[in-house]
């Protein structure tokens, strides 16, 4: 019996030593890759241009001077620009969820104005949506982003004291709209923290639904509900993330639930799909993505992910176009949990360049 162990064991050291000589030898190849590389010759922007500061471009001189008058109005206590700002959005609920969260960061910094919009109007559904969703942020404030085993119990016991509270500022923001669904991204945003059963959270779930079934945000929250270290389990996300995916049309961020769930994968070292059916799935989600306005603010974060996974997938011709599309900018993850973002992107492009069907431009 000891020989069997010996024996054993001296297979083991030898796996490990054909596993790590693997890895150097992969290690010197891409080391070559990226000292062979010319981006340009790919379509690519040079080295010298990467910036990580950021994810995309700054949005339009315009924009940006547009959202800041309605903070200094907001901060100066005239809600009225704040208003007619999310009004606008009409029925384009990701859109007027997108604008009411620009509110809520306002209402962080000083929640005086928003007191001010709910006393003058305490029947508008939008203004009871913020300070619903307001209530909510603020009490995620205090938990932290940790797991639960890493918040201090004294901070885990104000969270769930405080959550009671956005789940019915949000049920009475509904009966001032019911055809909004902003009240419901916070009913399942909070069912989450209130740890809501599945027979709980499905009729918060269908509430969402019925009103707009392919709510961008309103997924992600949901997403996280079925994800491992929540109320489901990595089956359980994925097969959420690709039914989102089917339904998803081209042109609509909410293929972007795909790319998250994989996030969510990989930050539990849980092993990734792979095989066509992952392959014609990533397919799927950057034909999705190739259709959304280029100005679109949730976009450039997504074609990090998707370039990421598809080179995970080893899709490089997919993934160089996914670089050729982000350009110089690579302030986004995967990039930015490396020491070196700027030297972490460009050996992801050249990985992609020089792995592809394309021959370099002379």
């Amino acid at each position: 019996m000891p020989s069997l162990v010996i024996a054993i064991a001296a297979l083991a050291t030898l796996f490990a030593l054909r596993r790590q000589l693997g890895q150097a030898l992969r290690g010197r190849r891409n080391l070559k890759l990226i000292d062979s590389f010319r981006p340009e010759a790919f379509g690519l922007v040079p080295r010298a241009e990467l910036d990580a500061s950021r994810a995309a471009p700054p949005p339009s001189a315009e924009l940006t001077a547009r959202r800041q008058g309605i903070a200094d109005a907001a901060w100066a206590g005239d809600f009225q620009p704040a208003a007619a700002y999310v009004a606008e959005a009409g029925n384009d609920w990701d859109e007027r969820w997108s604008r009411l969260e620009l509110l809520q960061y306002l209402a962080g910094e000083d929640e005086t104005w928003l007191a001010k919009w709910r006393a003058d109007q305490p029947d508008n559904a939008d203004a009871a949506t913020l300070h619903a969703s307001l209530l909510l942020h603020n009490a995620w404030k205090v938990r932290g982003g940790g797991f639960a085993n890493q918040v201090p119990p004294e901070r885990m016991a104000k969270f769930k004291q405080m959550l009671p509270a956005s789940m019915e500022a949000a049920r009475a923001a509904a009966e001032l709209a019911p055809e909004n669904p902003g009240p419901w991204v916070v009913m399942i945003t909070a069912a989450r923290g209130l740890r809501y059963s599945h027979e709980q959270f499905q009729p918060l779930w269908a509430g969402l639904q019925a009103r707009t079934p392919l709510h961008v945000d309103g997924h992600w929250q949901a997403m996280q509900y079925w994800c491992a270290k929540w109320h489901g389990s990595n089956e359980a996300m994925m097969q959420f993330a690709e039914a989102a995916l089917a339904a998803s049309p081209e042109g609509s961020a909410l293929a972007g639930t795909y790319l998250h769930a994989l996030h969510e994968l990989e930050g539990r070292k849980a092993a990734l799909p792979s095989g066509p059916r992952a392959v014609q799935l990533l397919d799927r989600v950057r034909v999705c993505l190739l259709a959304l306005p280029a100005d679109d603010e949730r976009l450039p974060a997504l074609r990090h992910l998707l370039a990421h996974f598809l080179l995970r997938a080893e899709q490089y011709d997919a993934a160089l176009e996914q670089f050729q599309l982000l350009g110089r900018w690579c302030g986004a993850y995967p990039w930015t949990d490396a020491a070196d973002p700027i030297a972490e992107f460009d050996r992801g492009r050249a990985l992609a360049a020089q792995r592809s069907s394309r021959s370099p431009a002379e």
